[in-house]
């Protein structure tokens, strides 16, 4: 599994990536749209921080397909590094996708609540796609259902696309849909900081600790 930071906030982008195994950083216009910054700045402040080898998803406006080719254009000339699209799943977005999959520019299709959105995108070259995991769950829907029915359309027709698992409320189902079969997932800060959080780590290593102090009266260097 690997893992992205959903976020835009730069000063949190920075702690996780240098204390969490991160992938690289996938960013939507809302999350930008709280910076209140210019979005380029933004972006190019989180290319510095994650450096170029990590992934960095910028989601296009355009609603027709000549649009989005036209933004991710300008995207791809204006950051460096490993760069990724996101589009959603709309006529004009499968348009683009097939367009930039031949191009060999990156694409993650968002927005996918269905596993038959995710198969459509997937046979149109997407890279990545993203099922709204938490957000199905609110349409009365099961978004680990639908993660699992991804994975299994997509060994049926042995494609390569990934699913980038998105949209959680909690650490329950980011672990639900790495077992079904999402290769990775993008997590809020918030989120991410719950996956080792545990109280009787800190209590077990305070133990040991003390009773190691209590003999030795140091730590391990100096003991």
């Amino acid at each position: 599994m690997r893992l992205y930071i959903d976020s835009a906030n730069v000063e949190q982008i920075g702690h996780l990536n240098e204390y969490y195994p991160i992938a690289g950083v996938t960013t939507n216009p809302s999350i930008l749209v709280k910076e209140n910054r210019p979005f380029l700045e933004v972006l190019k402040e989180i290319r510095e921080v994650i450096g170029e080898e990590k992934e960095l998803f910028v989601q296009l406006l355009g609603e027709t397909a000549e649009e989005m080719l036209e933004e991710a254009n300008f995207i791809m000339q204006e950051l460096t590094g490993k760069l990724a699209v996101k589009i959603p799943v709309t006529e004009e977005g499968l348009k683009a996708i097939k367009i930039l999959s031949e191009e060999n520019i990156p694409v993650l299709a968002t927005t996918i609540y269905t596993s038959f959105q995710a198969l459509m995108a997937a046979l149109a070259g997407a890279k990545y796609v993203a099922p709204y995991v938490n957000r199905i769950d609110n349409l009365t829907g099961n978004g680990v259902k639908v993660v699992s029915e991804i994975a299994q359309l997509f060994e049926s027709y042995q494609l390569s696309t990934e699913i980038l698992a998105a949209s959680f409320k909690n650490v329950q189902q980011i672990h639900d849909v790495c077992l079904v079969g999402a290769e990775t997932v993008t997590v809020s800060p918030d989120l991410i900081s719950k996956f080792i959080a545990f109280p009787s780590t800190a209590s077990d290593v305070a133990v040991f600790k003390k009773e190691w102090q209590k003999a030795y009266g140091a730590d391990l260097i100096h003991a």
